[in-house]
């Protein structure tokens, strides 16, 4: 989990490793200036103002006292600037590779991470990541190092003492293990409610139409501030038993300190100087200071920890998660025509799913065919489609395009083909130029309008004044249901594909702009394959081919007159369609 994190560490490598290098300059000057002003003020307490003051021996001390605050200054400054660039190209790096990592999954992987989890991961979770990170690599180092060297100093000026601060400090570091043992849970659960909230500000504000219209502003409010209480009770608990972590330290140390004076003092006073000095009890509590901060930097790392474990654990489990489909070592460069064959078919979504989605498919559809296909809810049109173009791999069986089996095939080219126009039309923030340009980069002006006039995107895009330089709002909002279907038809036709999926990708428009749409197919792209999901008759009923589906398996296959005359399903679709055009135009 910690390799997979740190392999993104890469070119900030070397300032990771400098950090606690410089750190330890640091500590060790530190470390070292209260000892040289215990012999200081020694020096001064042994003057008995009659013989000559040493001078030389004084500025000596007082060079060396500026030498070292000067040096542990420079490497604090400079392990925090390094710790700083660390911490934040380790963010940046991690942040990428993740996102990368989410362009190469496939439909399949996606499913298990929700939207608003894999958002959490790329914002909540990096930044304590981050956080915690810039602290260890500096704390980490520091705290240890300046609990050993302040305890070594006190054992090198008297053993006695020193032994007091060995004893404190296992005690206090055990109360704390103990505190980041309990609060490390109660963080883990916090972020599932990260996930919670930002699942409802996301649902919110894409379906912030239907919360209008339906009046359900007050629910919506209601489902976010249930999600935000939750996620500020964890927060609460956590940071309650967190909190112990201070008390707990204070208590140890000033004990411990007050401890020093008593003895030490004593020691003084019985021994005339001889086994203490006045200069060594001031290092002392000097020395329990620094371990006290070191203890409270110590109790910081690890509420870093109990915070970070679980981001590390999430985006490790991004970064490990194999994406399903992916190219083949010696893949298919090209695509020799658009036809199409499922041999012996079978596909479910998940391996623990009790039945297949798709069960013992067989269809051959030749190339430059017009093929329909039609299916109740459910019946498992989409996943058919899905699977010619790869978007998933099928659990048995074989899908051919092009007489080549699709899994041989380099993704890219593939896709490029195989050109799909998904049940949810999608447009992204831009003009319809750029938008349309999705489908092919360097697409001419004319190439633009000729792909339009086919969908019939031209005659809405004319009327607007910038044409096709008019802006696109995120999702497309700022254009109707119809307007949207006919852009993304246009987007796919700029490939110039081999097999051309429309998956009830006209739904929003009228029966005209349908008809005419599927006759600019027909004259404009003869030799490409193209295949029509519809719940209308009226789209499928001049195809080549119509393939009726039920509950994932093929209830029929022919042309329209063949199926009206054999297939039960395909009858009672006339016939219900039928009817209601006969009484629409009786009310008419």
């Amino acid at each position: 989990m910690f390799k997979t994190i740190l392999k993104s560490l890469r070119e900030y490598k070397k300032y990771a490793i400098l950090t606690p290098i410089t750190m330890i300059i640091e500590v060790s000057c530190e470390c070292f200036i209260p000892y040289v002003m215990s012999l200081l003020i020694n020096m001064m307490e042994d003057y008995d103002g009659v013989s000559a003051f040493d001078t030389k021996q004084f500025v000596i001390y007082c060079v060396i006292l500026v030498a070292l605050a000067f040096t542990g200054l420079a490497g604090g400054f400079l392990a925090a600037k390094f710790a700083a660039k660390a911490a934040t190209g380790l963010a940046k790096n991690l942040r990428k590779d993740m996102y990368y990592r989410i362009q190469e999954f496939s439909f399949e992987n996606i499913d298990r991470f929700s939207a608003s989890s894999l958002v959490t991961r790329m914002t909540t979770d990096m930044a304590n990541i981050q956080m915690a990170f810039g602290m260890i690599i500096r704390n980490a180092v520091r705290t240890p190092l300046m609990v050993v060297f302040s305890v070594t100093m006190c054992f090198v000026m008297n053993v006695k003492l020193g032994i007091i601060y060995l004893c404190m400090v296992p005690v206090i570091f055990i109360a704390l293990l103990l505190v980041g043992k309990f609060a490390m849970p109660v963080f883990s659960k916090v972020f599932t409610r990260y996930d919670e909230l930002n699942e409802s500000v996301e649902e919110n504000i894409n379906g912030i139409r239907v919360v209008k219209n339906y009046v359900r502003s007050d629910y919506e409010t209601e489902k976010f501030d249930k999600a935000s209480d939750n996620l500020c009770k964890g927060l609460t608990l956590g940071e309650r038993i967190v909190a112990l972590n201070t008390p707990i330290m204070q208590l140890g140390i000033y004990t411990s300190m007050v401890v020093v004076s008593v003895f030490g003092s004593w020691l003084i006073i019985n021994s005339n100087s001889t086994e203490l000095t006045v200069g060594n009890l001031s290092s002392y509590l000097t020395y329990g200071m620094q371990i006290l901060m070191s203890l409270m930097f110590l109790s910081m790392i690890l509420v870093m920890i109990s915070l970070s474990m679980p981001a590390i654990r999430r985006v490790a489990e991004v970064m490990q998660e194999n994406p399903t489909i992916s190219n083949p070592k010696n893949p298919v460069m090209e695509v020799k025509d658009g036809s199409i064959e499922f041999k012996n078919v079978s596909f479910k979504y998940n391996e623990k799913a009790e039945r297949n989605a798709l069960n013992n498919v067989n269809v051959k559809i030749e190339s430059g065919m017009t093929v329909g296909i039609l299916g109740g809810t459910g019946a498992s049109k989409t996943t058919f489609v899905n699977l010619i173009s790869r978007l998933y791999d099928v659990t048995s069986g074989e899908v051919l395009v092009g007489g080549e089996n699709v899994k041989n095939y380099d993704l890219k080219v593939l896709r490029d083909q195989v050109s799909v126009v998904l049940q949810k039309n999608i447009l992204f923030s831009g003009t319809i130029a750029s938008n349309l340009r999705w489908g092919k980069a360097d697409a001419t002006q004319e190439e633009l309008e000729r792909v339009c006039k086919i969908s019939c995107a031209d005659e809405f895009i004319n009327r607007f004044p910038d044409g096709y330089e008019t802006k696109i709002e995120q999702g497309g909002s700022n254009v109707s249901g119809g307007q949207k279907q006919r852009l993304c038809i246009a987007r796919a036709l700029l490939k110039s594909p081999k097999v051309l999926i429309l998956d009830d990708s006209t739904s929003a428009v009228d029966t005209k702009t349908d008809a005419i749409i599927r006759q600019g197919l027909k004259e404009f792209l003869p030799e490409t394959t193209k295949i029509i999901i519809a719940q209308r008759l009226t789209s499928v009923e001049n195809a080549d081919l119509v393939i009726v589906l039920d509950n994932g398996e093929i209830n029929g296959v022919g042309t329209n007159e063949e199926l009206l005359k054999n297939n039960k399903i395909y009858q009672e679709v006339w016939e219900i369609q039928n009817k209601t055009h006969a009484s629409e135009k009786e009310e008419m």
